[in-house]
């Protein structure tokens, strides 16, 4: 812009010493920023204007443009048309270690700490001036100083492989806030929190907004952080601002049509009719299992589900929840106890599955559901390639297993150049929509899933959530095991929670509390 003055920061010469200034929240704006990369537009004229001391929610689907942005504000990439505005003035930031200087700092979806290092290491080694010899008796007065002023503590002297996920959260949040970052872009970041330390974290960081301490960009996929915690919201779709607005004046739906177009959303389908108490067909009897270090163990002491009941088994990473799908897929063999199928032993063979109607999606499913080289078509025919026909078995008929995939294909809406590509070559989405094609064609007595929407962009997890769905409505029973609570909330009709190897809560969903369900998730029970 001919007006603003252009300013690079002094990025050649790092500071001769920490120093504190006023904390001030400051505004930053992109004015038509584009960004190609030979004849692909990754970002396309996009002008959004983040208001200091606020916080500011982007939204958009997997490949929408948000993370091409925040490298654009932080320096990874340079735009190729547009400016950067902070506080009304135009800069120029060449790379990362500019951005810092003008107070930018950013919070990444993945840890980046140093896991041998304690916090306060981790903390001391982040500043661009840290000294050649560091005088540590020095920099931690200098450390207790700062966590005096810091709405959130963390143990210096822990090192960082021993910290909790939510302890690693804060520490990231903390080294923005160490570094003096005025605005902070927070990446999914409470994917790996609980309910109570997301609350937490994003309350207090909302506080400190408020006071004009700082301004935030959020990234995040969960309308209800949008609802809880912006003040406005701007939505990217292919690269373009497809809508904006105050998040207090928006609803869900209108977000959602922002995010994914003009077409038809995906809404989960609406639950239809109640459990059939009477008919239980999957019961877990005083089950323990041990994990192949033979450091972990489960053991549950009783689990059913129902026909027509989708049971919902919520859970921080690490508790158990992979122990349990193991042995529940036949990968992993029960120590004690055993799996109950519709009254009888169930080992999780391909005999087994096919006789009582089992079917299993894992996590990550290209790596654990498919043979990635193998043919979109050849994967959808895994369960039916040798059935008996008149008592006979039916081996690889190719034409049979191209028809079969072909419908299935259209059935289920798989996006893929052709049934004969490797099933490797298809976005994770249609992954998954080949799976549950798979999976949930034919009668369907239990279905056991894992993580069924991680990753994944907002029409694929409606279209995945909905067949689910669809498939208890059916009568089938379902065991949902999922990392996600808002997946949990909004599919389950009874909810467990899985801590340290054993069910510790249960709740039917009508009476769910998300604080309760999340103390009782951290261990607190």
């Amino acid at each position: 812009m001919s007006v603003a003055e252009v300013i690079t920061p002094p990025s050649s010469e790092p500071e001769p010493e920490h120093r504190e200034r006023p904390a001030k929240a400051i505004s930053v704006e992109t004015v038509g920023m584009t960004k190609r990369f030979g004849g692909f537009i990754a970002l396309d004229d996009v002008s959004i204007k983040v208001e200091p001391g606020t916080v500011h929610a982007l939204l958009g689907e997997n490949g929408a443009g948000k993370s091409t942005l925040v490298k654009c504000m932080m320096g990874f990439y340079q735009p190729t048309e547009g400016q950067l505005m902070v506080d009304g003035r135009e800069v120029s930031i060449g790379s990362p270690r500019d951005a810092h200087h003008l107070g930018l700092g950013m919070v990444y979806q993945h840890f980046t700490l140093i896991p041998s290092l304690t916090a306060m290491e981790n903390l001391v080694i982040s500043r661009p001036d840290v000294p050649g010899v560091i005088d540590w008796r020095k920099e931690r007065r200098r450390l207790d100083e700062f966590l005096q002023r810091m709405p959130f503590k963390v143990p210096l002297e822990t090192r960082v492989a021993e910290l909790s996920a939510g302890e690693k959260q804060k520490l990231e949040i903390l080294k923005q806030l160490y570094l003096e970052s005025r605005f902070m872009i927070l990446d999914e970041p409470t994917s790996v929190l609980t309910p109570g330390e997301a609350e937490e974290v994003l309350g207090l960081l909302k506080k400190m907004a408020g006071d004009g301490e700082l301004t935030i960009l959020m990234i995040t996929h969960k309308f209800r952080e949008v609802e809880a915690f912006a003040e406005s919201v701007s939505v990217l779709r292919h690269g373009k601002l497809t809508g904006s607005g105050k998040a207090k004046e928006l609803s869900r739906e209108q977000m959602a049509v922002m995010m994914i177009g003009d077409k038809t959303i995906a809404e989960v389908a609406k639950r239809s009719g109640e459990a059939d108490k009477d008919r239980p067909v999957l019961k877990l009897e005083s089950l323990s299992v041990i994990d192949q270090s033979g450091l972990k163990s489960i053991k549950i002491d009783e689990l059913v589900v129902h026909s027509r009941e989708i049971v919902g088994i919520a859970g921080v990473s690490g508790n158990g929840q992979k122990e349990l799908a193991e042995a529940l897929g036949g990968q992993a063999v029960p120590r004690e106890g055993k799996v109950v199928v519709s009254g009888e032993t169930y080992r999780g063979t391909r005999d087994e599955s096919r006789s009582h109607q089992v079917r299993f999606i894992p996590e990550e499913p290209l790596q654990n559901a498919c043979a990635p080289r193998m043919s979109v078509s050849e994967n959808l025919s895994f369960r039916t390639f040798d059935e008996k026909d008149n008592g006979r078995v039916v081996w690889l008929r190719n034409g049979r297993m191209r028809n079969y995939a072909k419908k299935l294909v259209s059935l289920f809406g798989v996006k893929t150049a052709s049934i004969a590509s490797p099933i490797a070559t298809l976005s994770g989405g249609n992954v998954q929509r080949a799976v549950l094609a798979r999976e949930l064609t034919g009668d369907v007595d239990l279905l056991i899933v894992t993580n069924p929407c991680f990753g994944l962009d907002f029409s694929a997890v409606a279209e995945i959530r909905s067949q689910i769905v669809a498939a208890r409505n059916a009568g089938a029973a379902v065991l949902l095991i999922s990392e996600d609570l808002d997946e949990i909330l909004e599919l389950a009709d009874r909810i467990l929670v899985m801590s340290e190897g054993k069910i510790v809560y249960q709740t039917p969903r009508a009476e769910a509390d998300v604080m309760v369900i999340g103390q009782h998730m951290a261990g607190h029970h």
